[in-house]
Formats: C-alpha cells, structure tokens, sequence
C-alpha cells in the first residue's frame, strides 16, 4: 500500500538550470551580508575576500569529509569557524545570527518545476505524505525560505529533512529512515524521487524503499550498471501513472 513519496530537492522540485551566475559571486554576495554584519555588530574584519578565503577552505574541507564518512557538513558550523579563524572571539559568535546574517533566498533564475505543483496536489488529494530529504548542508529552516519563495513550502508541512539537520548525507539510511519516521511509514510503503544516482536511487534502495530517478539530460552509465532503479522518468507528469502500476487502487 502506498503511503509516502519522499523528494529530493534540488533539481528533482526545483530547477537550477536557469541560475547563470557564477557560484563564486553568488557566494560572495552571501558572505558579504555576514561581513557587513561582523564589523557592525561583533568585531571588526580587515577584508571581505579573506574572509572568503577561509570560508571557502573550510567549506571544501567539511564536504570532503562528508563525502568520505556521509557525516552531513553544517554550513553555521562552518561559518562559526571561519569567523573564529578570521579573529572574532569565540564567545561573541552567535551561530543563528550569522545564518540570518547570511540571508539564504531563492537564486536569480531558480524555479519550480512546471511539472511539480500538478503532481504534488494530486499526491495530497489521495491522502499519500510527502517529503523532502535533501543533502543541503543548510539547516532546512533556511532552505524554508526558498521554499516559500517559490511555493513550494505549503505542500510539505509534515516533513522536510536537510542532512545538515540530520547529521548524515545520502545515501546514508538514517536520512531515509528519518523521514520515513517523521511520517510514520515502513519502507515498502514508500517511493523516493531525485536526480542523484549515487545518493538518491542507492541510498533509498539501500534503505529499502523503491526509488525512481528523475532523469532531465543524458547520464553516463551508472557504475557499470551497479546503480539501477526501479525505474527513470523525465518528468514528474509520467509519476502517478508508475504508481498505479507499483500500487493498484492508491488514487482510492
């Protein structure tokens, strides 16, 4: 019986093919919201480019330990570390304020899915949870925001699940077991949809939950056929029909 379809985020719900800045840029834009708000209210800073500088090292060094031990990077551990680096006393950095600092929104360019509110108004007609598990080193209160901007957020007001929160990246199982507790759903009784091979189609799997892999341009082959999915769409559209397929009668 189905229950729940769990989603990731980022180029499965929204689409970031039209965001034609530099990440670079945008980062810098990002960082100097905390640096105006360093030197006005905490300590003050010489340049924003070095702080930049170790914000970007330390940023680097937590996902190359996240990718190696899928211990999910924090991005406001990693802000109270550069500003300690960079000279702040320690006990004048508030981790919260520096993320309100930081400002996170929608990118220039990045929307939702046409294909994405249909299919999620369907989903919630037929009394079928719905999640989002994604590998944003954002705590997901920040990643609300952008939710909201693109309305998205109203759709999901059981379950929404950043790694940052949860401690683990995908395709580690207790992001996926997290949420399927958060909904209170057994495995069998759910299907994860994104676009990632490695961290969405063998992490759900691995967890034990059927997974479909959102496919929007050609792939290369996926670890010599290791990575398989349950099944590949190219558009949110084609998934309620899969589920008739998968789960005779869900629609009721």
């Amino acid at each position: 019986m189905l229950k729940a379809i769990l989603f990731d985020l980022d180029d499965t719900l929204i689409d970031w093919s039209g965001f034609g800045a530099q990440w670079e840029d945008r980062e810098r834009e990002l960082m100097g919201r905390v640096f105006d708000y360093v030197n006005r209210e905490l300590h003050p800073l010489d340049d924003l480019e070095d702080l930049l500088g170790v914000f970007r090292k330390r940023t680097f060094s937590a996902w190359e330990t996240g990718r190696s031990s899928l211990c999910a990077p924090h991005l406001g551990r990693v802000m109270v570390e550069t500003l300690i680096e960079a000279g702040v006393p320690a006990e004048c950095v508030d981790e919260r304020r520096c993320l309100e600092a930081y400002g996170w929104e929608a990118a220039p360019g990045v929307v939702t899915f046409p294909d994405v509110p249909a299919v999620l108004e369907l989903l919630i007609e037929h009394q079928v949870h719905i999640a989002i598990v994604t590998n944003a080193h954002q705590p997901m209160w920040m990643r609300d925001r952008e939710l909201e901007q693109l309305g998205l957020l109203d759709y999901f007001p059981e379950c929404r699940i950043s790694a940052a929160d949860a401690g683990y990246l995908k395709p580690h199982p207790h992001i996926f077991e997290h949420a399927l507790n958060c909904l209170g759903v057994q495995a069998s009784e759910a299907v994860f949809v994104g676009d990632n091979p490695v961290a969405d189609i063998a992490g759900a799997q691995g967890a034990g939950i059927k997974a479909v892999l959102r496919v929007r341009q050609p792939m290369s082959p996926m670890l010599s056929g290791l990575i398989v999915p349950d099944r590949a769409i190219h558009s949110l559209a084609e998934l309620p029909d899969l589920l008739d397929e998968w789960f005779p009668g869900w629609r009721g």
